[in-house]
């Protein structure tokens, strides 16, 4: 069996498109319309998740790359929160052929520390992975919850959440909890001066997740472009897709 990724569009510009924790590349759908005409797109569901549900490939960014790359051509790949990771690794890659990298509301890493004061709670965190194993659904309300705050319209935001979520079936516990871990672990920063691409970070200046300051730092290490959209939280394709689509033109036409 092979990860189901989903082709669509007819622009120059081939874009992989990664998902975030729990969700799948249908999440993508206000994107996929707006930038149909500038690239050819690559919606991947992630192993575990949508219909890659049977997909056993445990969650571990560079073999998810690496199953990825085998399956599309070389690519710009952009990641949206956990997807980032994917999209870093398959930059991290000298045997992946990336051609650019676009990191959305994604940072190399996801928790708080001393050396990290723009990261998320590290309790927080530890506790959704604690929920997981007592209640499953009220742990996934409780983070479709977090992403949507901050939004311009939460309560509808999370209601197309509620509704994303489960489209194609259950998020399988098992890659539920190694997301969790991959967030409270993964620490890549030391990466981002080695990257050897185009990259753009785009941020929602009111993401309550992924601390804008983050992305600002990271962009900068990574000699990328940063930008912020006003209004916008951890989902900022849903109610900002021309934003989001605008703040990627210029990586694109780099590339292009």
């Amino acid at each position: 069996m092979s990860l189901h990724i989903e082709q669509s569009g007819h622009g120059p510009v081939p874009l992989v498109l990664l998902h975030g924790w729990a969700m799948h590349g249908g999440v993508f759908a206000p994107l996929v319309e707006a930038l149909r005409e500038r690239c050819t797109l690559y919606v991947a569901d992630l192993p575990g998740h949508g219909r890659s549900r049977g997909y056993g490939l445990p969650l571990e960014p560079g073999a998810i790359a690496r199953a990825i790359a085998a399956q599309v051509p070389p690519a710009v790949w952009l990641g949206w929160s956990m997807g980032g990771l994917v999209a870093l690794a398959a930059a991290r890659e000298v045997a992946i052929p990336t051609r650019g990298l676009a990191m959305l509301c994604a940072t190399p890493k996801f928790v708080r520390d001393a050396s990290w004061p723009h990261g998320s709670d590290a309790a927080l965190v530890h506790q959704l992975a604690t929920d997981l194993e007592t209640d499953y659904h009220a742990t996934l309300e409780r983070f479709l919850a977090l992403e949507a705050m901050g939004s311009a319209d939460p309560r509808a935001e999370l209601r197309h959440l509620r509704e994303l979520v489960f489209a194609h079936g259950e998020p399988d516990l098992r890659v539920l909890q190694e997301g969790i871990a991959l967030l409270e672990d993964t620490d890549w920063r030391d990466t981002l001066a080695t990257l050897c691409l185009p990259n753009a970070w785009i941020a929602g200046r009111r993401d309550r997740l992924v601390h804008p300051e983050a992305m600002r730092w990271s962009a900068a290490r990574a000699q990328g472009d940063f930008h912020e959209i006003a209004h916008a939280g951890h989902a900022p394709f849903l109610g900002h897709v021309d934003a989001v689509a605008d703040a990627l033109r210029p990586l694109l036409e780099t590339v292009r």
